[in-house]
């Protein structure tokens, strides 16, 4: 490089560094999370919120700085819920590093999904689906157990193209309102992880509206340690005893973690964090999202 251009380049990194303050700080972030350990899956859920049109925590204020906090934790692998299609359209869009699967809980484009948002150059989708959180599980748009909306779950099972490892990772949404729903919700994703592959790891994340720890539908997923709670395994936890909800307003110190990354099989949990990011008062979401670094084939 020429002293020239090496000036110009110095001028450049300055301008941006002073145009936005955070700059340096972003990018140092997102170049650790990308590059991190050989081996090591950065993975994130995240309640979006749908994306309702409507100031002051409308889509079009909250999309830009979903952008940056998604491309600043750059994760592997990452589910969503309650995301509308156009929603999801505008993100894909904004991260061209992923592509996504999903299906609308009501059926096609229709309704909030459960998206799985992968990044192509570290993972292969090698199969999905979707099932439905209710007696008819394989009935699109079903709901029984008494809630009023469909509850549902979507799964794609990876192959890791850097380690080779292939893995199964679930995401979904529990009802906000009925206790009886969640707890059938449980069992029944319980029933069906059971008939997957056994060799194969398993991820399930999500919003379950339920208490870790304390609300029965947590103990029917972790008991007999059929799944781990990849909070409690991690060595390092960030932000520990925040509540995952915020509602627009403020952090909830000793608030509930309702949003959850749990594994079962040969997943290690290194650290996890919920991510309490914001910008002059906005929240990107009125949840928190939850980011876990993992390794696969290890055990606890």
């Amino acid at each position: 490089m020429t002293q020239n251009a090496f000036i110009r380049y110095l001028i450049l990194i300055l301008t941006l560094i002073a145009w936005n303050p955070s700059f340096l700080q972003s990018s140092a972030t997102a170049q650790t999370a990308t590059i991190g350990t050989p081996g090591t899956l950065t993975v994130m859920t995240y309640n979006l919120k749908f994306g309702s049109p409507n100031p002051p925590n409308g889509w079009p204020q909250r999309r830009p700085l979903m952008r940056e906090l998604i491309s600043t934790i750059a994760p592997d692998v990452f589910g969503t819920q309650e995301g509308l299609y156009g929603q999801l359209q505008d993100l894909a869009a904004d991260l061209p590093a992923y592509q996504w699967i999903g299906m609308g809980r009501e059926g096609g484009s229709r309704g909030e999904f459960m998206a799985v948002f992968y990044r192509t150059a570290r993972l292969e989708p090698l199969a999905f689906d979707h099932f439905w959180l209710s007696d008819t599980p394989t009935v699109i748009g079903s709901k029984t157990w008494g809630p009023t909306l469909p509850r549902m779950a979507t799964w794609v099972k990876f192959r890791d193209r850097q380690t080779k490892r292939e893995f199964i990772f679930v995401n979904t949404h529990f009802d906000h309102l009925v206790q009886a729903a969640r707890e059938k919700s449980a069992q029944l994703i319980r029933e069906r992880v059971a008939a997957f592959d056994a060799k194969l790891p398993v991820l399930l994340v999500g919003d379950f509206n339920a208490a870790a720890g304390s609300n029965k539908a947590y103990g029917i997923l972790t008991d007999d340690k059929f799944f781990a709670d990849t909070w409690t395994t991690a060595r390092e936890r960030v932000n520990e005893g925040i509540g995952t909800f915020n509602g627009f307003k403020a952090i909830q110190k000793d608030g509930g973690r309702i949003d959850w990354i749990l594994s079962r099989g040969e997943v290690a949990a290194d650290r996890i964090e919920i991510v309490t990011f914001s910008r002059d008062g906005q929240f990107p979401s009125d949840h928190f999202p939850v980011v876990a670094k993992l390794r696969l084939g290890t055990t606890p």
